[in-house]
């Protein structure tokens, strides 16, 4: 299986000044062609040339796109361009610098070649990253697009590099020439289709598996050891059950989860056939590994959550990035949605699919819940704001944001979690949110309809009733705890809350040791001090007039170091302690009075005296088994 798409055997390539060259006598005059050359490992420096057949006889403009889907932060990938160079026939052409992210290129005669330089350090599933290892890349990093040909055809080689013999690549791009997993040619219908496929370049371990019928792989780099036929034992039933989920025909015709192992990290960007993701070690399954491991866990729902993208946001879009405007931000107030709803159903195919039990669920959810009740800025920040203000506030944090906003991935999921047990119980367990979702790709994934803001509301209300509003409108425009006991409780569930006990506390299960005592705040551990990172609005913390930035070097006149919190937590709730910090060079002194806990961590347990027709809508929700109507 190549995972590059079909091969034709052919390999047309014209010479370019004396070099390499663009695949001009398959794109014809109207086409547009790109190759990257892997230069400089040490340097971190990729080189990449455009080929454009017709170029604007009044001047070329070229664009790099500032931000790339699914990751809502203007990147400004262009400042990673070193220099930019063009020719035609005749020699060299005038390049000017237009603005931040394009070029302009003086008139030419006939077709035009342009150079680039492009510095790959970002170890991330955004942007580009290149040494002696690996390169990985995706194309709003590197690939100009030329303005006015965006939808004509475009084509990539990809050079094999001169210091390493035993590299392949992988991506879903559709290949044109060389053997799967090889160096070659790939072609695109139009520039956004050839910026949507991730390409990774190295020594990395294939893994191969068919799910609904379409052939999968997992491409590993970097790892150091792997269970690999329990990985997709695993991943298999997961891919199949989405699949199956929306309708049984999968939109795709392979699918590639790309996979970049390093010692501590976690994140994932999905695409139309793809998923980018980033693991620590422990993220993957060991051989002899017993049992699942939490990492492991974690990282089976981030390849269900990039997965369920495959339909919820690359086919099902809100109708603002339909099509897509990479030069500005594209603010929508929909991602509680598209990000939310995919956070509810990434761990809820984890059980449908058979990967991990009732509990297990029942575990994550109560995390997630946790997750928002330690949040603040839950009672300041709605969730339609939060989505709105994602460009501006989500992806720019700063010390204060755990009191000024709120996920929409979390609250988000929450919320989803809420409407699909009303939705079950409302219509007697004729229709859920799966019925929502349902529609929601037939009437619009399926057929290239954007959703308008107010489409995914006013699905939810024609199929669950207009009393579904007034709910809609507290949890969505509202800063009111979410009411999630009730209708848990009618599926057999009670959600418990209690007071953490110690900062690994995550939540999720019953109450072990102790309750501690709350500090309200988050510290770093310095050399014999703790330099404080966040100060909860209303805490004991911000009482005693700590900020952030401020470092903590004595408590109650003992230096303090990294065992500050865990002395705090020893502390009679109600007492009082001396505080001796640094705000810059001043020296200063508060005094703390120490806090009760916040019951902020929850967990949720089957009701032993559920009544039967609880337990029944419960196996149906969480087995997927209820009725959807479409």
């Amino acid at each position: 299986m190549g995972f590059g798409g079909e091969m034709s055997g052919k390999n047309e390539m014209i010479g370019m000044n004396g070099e390499h060259g663009a695949d001009a006598q398959a794109l014809g005059p109207a086409g547009v062609a790109y190759e990257v050359e892997l230069i400089d490992p040490a340097a971190h420096v990729l080189r990449v040339r455009l080929r454009v057949e017709a170029p604007d006889p009044a001047g070329q403009r070229l664009v790099l796109p500032t931000w790339i889907p699914g990751s809502y932060l203007i990147r400004e990938f262009a400042r990673h361009i070193q220099w930019v160079r063009a020719f035609d026939v005749n020699g060299p052409l005038l390049v000017q610098r237009l603005d931040k992210a394009s070029w302009g290129v003086a008139p030419a005669t006939g077709p035009i070649t342009v150079e680039l330089e492009v510095y790959a350090w970002d170890l991330s599933v955004r942007a580009a990253h290149f040494d002696d290892t690996h390169c990985f890349f995706n194309g709003t990093s590197l690939f100009l697009s030329v303005v006015g040909q965006e939808h004509r055809p475009h084509r990539l080689r990809v050079l094999p590099p001169a210091f390493a013999s035993d590299w392949q690549v992988a991506t879903t791009l559709p290949r044109r020439s060389g053997p799967p997993t090889g160096f070659g040619d790939f072609e695109a219908a139009d520039y956004d289709e050839l910026i949507d496929h991730p390409v990774e370049i190295g020594r990395f371990e294939l893994l191969e598996f068919e799910a609904g019928g379409v052939p999968h792989a997992v491409a590993i780099t970097g790892h150091t050891a792997l269970d690999g036929p329990r990985l997709i034992a695993d991943l298999a039933p997961i891919c199949a059950a989405q699949i199956a989920f929306f309708g049984g025909v999968a939109p795709m015709q392979r699918y590639l989860f790309l996979v970049m192992v390093v010692d501590n990290g976690y994140g994932g960007l999905e695409h139309r056939s793809s998923t980018s993701l980033i693991c620590s070690r422990d993220g993957l399954p060991l051989p002899g590994m017993i049992g699942q491991s939490d990492g492991y866990r974690g990282f089976l729902g981030l390849c269900s959550h990039e997965y369920f993208h495959t339909w919820n946001v690359k086919r099902i879009k809100p109708a603002v990035f339909l099509p897509y405007d990479l030069s500005k931000e594209g603010h929508t107030a929909l991602l509680w949605a598209f990000e939310g709803i995919t956070s509810y159903y990434d761990d809820l195919m984890l059980i449908r699919a058979g990967r991990i039990d009732q509990a297990a669920y029942l575990e994550l959810l109560g995390r997630t819940i946790t997750g928002v009740l330690r949040t603040p800025g839950r009672h300041v920040q709605p969730l339609i704001e939060a989505s709105f203000d994602a460009w501006t506030r989500y992806y720019r944090q700063d010390e204060n944001s755990p009191n000024a906003l709120i996920s929409y991935y979390t609250k988000g999921s929450l919320v989803a979690l809420l409407l699909d047990l009303e939705l079950r119980l409302r219509t007697g367990g004729a229709a859920s949110l799966d019925t929502v979702m349902g529609r929601l790709w037939a009437e619009h994934g399926a057929i290239g309809v954007g959703v308008p803001e107010d489409g995914v509301e006013r699905l939810i209300v024609e199929v669950g009733g207009a009393e579904l509003q007034p709910l809609l409108d507290a949890s969505l425009r509202g800063l009111d705890e979410l009411p999630l006991e009730a209708p848990l409780a009618a599926f057999g569930l009670r959600l418990r809350t209690r007071a953490a006990e110690g900062s690994e506390d995550k939540g999720g299960s019953g109450p072990g040791k102790r309750s501690a005592a709350s500090p309200g705040w988050i510290g770093a551990s310095l050399d014999g001090g703790g330099r404080v990172r966040t100060v909860l609005r209303g805490s004991p913390a911000a009482a005693a007039g700590l900020s952030a930035g401020d470092e903590v070097i004595a408590l109650d006149g003992l230096r303090s170091g990294g065992d500050l919190l865990k002395r705090v937590a020893k502390m009679t709730p109600g007492t009082s302690a001396s505080l001796t910090t640094f705000r810059r060079d001043t020296l200063r002194s508060a005094a703390l009075v120490v806090g009760e806990a916040p019951h902020d961590t929850a967990w949720i347990e089957a009701d032993p005296e559920a009544s039967p027709e609880a337990v029944a809508r419960r196996e149906d929700w969480l087995k997927g088994s209820g009725p959807r109507r479409a």
